[in-house]
């Protein structure tokens, strides 16, 4: 009677496959928003680089005049 109850209290094969398909989707979906994250922080990183370098247009005529060329 006992090993009867302790079976209907366990996980069948099944559901434990289950339970651990569960548990990789999961972490798939985990590492997924992880990597978009990083991605995303990136992107913004590069944008602000960018922006902040906005260079002077008589900056470059500048640099060629130091160098003894002309640009146009």
């Amino acid at each position: 009677m006992t090993s009867a109850t302790i079976r209907l209290v366990a996980p069948t094969q099944v559901e434990r496959r289950l339970l651990r398909l569960a548990d990789l989707l999961r972490a798939l979906v985990e590492h997924r928003i992880e990597r978009r994250a990083r991605t995303r922080t990136l992107a913004l990183d590069l944008l602000r680089e960018q922006q902040a370098r906005r260079q002077d247009p008589r900056a470059v005529d500048h640099m060629l005049a130091q160098l003894g060329l002309s640009r146009r």
